[in-house]
């Protein structure tokens, strides 16, 4: 895969390079360019950020955080069991529990929301900070909606986190998640207050509360770019009418031709 110049591979996070410095120098520096080049692109391009990733990992199989990384590509591109084996790996070699909500998120990919439940109830929960804490529920309460229970899911989200009137990182999507379960069950008033509140809290613009809110509204959007085409087309039938009426033949020199009386 072809590596830009400017990527350098020295503004790679310190721990990731600490792990690193296992290997030889050049290879090293490899992988991190590797590891920079699956940073930038899995927003934008996953399936780009994908490739990179399993050259990182082709390159140095053995450092937890190219596996973690080849785990987060994957994922990116929907290869949820690939992914999850890539993150079951990187824990074992960290012993670490901060990929547990998105393994669990994996089970869901692979079709097991069962064994995502269950993955919520167990210690490791506990030892988890308090944004994945909160991304643990967000898991859980996806799993109960994938299990039909969309009910017991409403009551899921309901915690503390969901209560604060402080603004979180997690903030915006808990309560998003929550509004549009509860419209799910029918609750549509409150679902519209807190698709507000998501809105609120959505300073990067994580998720599109702005438009569920405008759709419970009956507000409805024109895209800019449809009316532009739009009026091209106007302009070019006209143009071409114009055209036409340009190479029509004239009615009255037609009649003087054909009329030889008007000679």
């Amino acid at each position: 895969m072809p590596i830009p110049e400017d990527v350098t591979g020295e503004d790679i996070e310190k721990d990731v390079r600490q792990e690193l410095m296992s290997l030889p120098k050049g290879l090293a520096d490899d992988v991190a360019k590797n590891l920079v080049m699956v940073g930038r692109l899995i927003d934008e391009d996953p399936e780009q950020a994908y490739a990179y990733a399993k050259v990182a990992l082709r390159l140095a199989s053995r450092v937890p955080a190219v596996r973690e990384t080849a785990g987060f590509a994957a994922y990116g591109v929907g290869k949820y069991a690939e992914a999850l084996a890539e993150f079951r790996a990187a824990r074992r070699m960290t012993g670490g529990v901060q990929l547990w909500p998105v393994m669990a998120d994996c089970e869901r990919g692979i079709g097991r929301p069962e064994r995502a439940l269950a993955m919520a109830g167990e210690p490791e929960v506990q030892k988890l900070d308090k944004a994945g804490q909160v991304e643990m529920r967000l898991v859980a309460a996806g799993a109960r909606r994938d299990m039909g229970q969309a009910e017991a899911a409403v009551v899921t989200l309901q915690s503390s986190e969901l209560a604060s009137n402080s603004v979180q990182p997690w903030s915006a999507r808990l309560r998003y998640a929550y509004a549009d379960v509860l419209l799910e069950v029918g609750r549509e008033s409150e679902a519209r207050e807190w698709f507000a509140k998501a809105l609120e809290a959505d300073q990067s613009g994580v998720t599109d509360a702005s438009d569920r809110l405008a759709e419970l509204d009956g507000v409805e959007f024109l895209d800019a770019l449809d009316e532009d085409e739009d009026e091209d087309k106007v302009e070019a039938e006209d143009v071409g009418q114009d055209a036409a009426d340009e190479d029509a033949p004239d009615a009255d020199a037609d009649t003087d031709a054909e009329d030889p009386e008007r000679d």
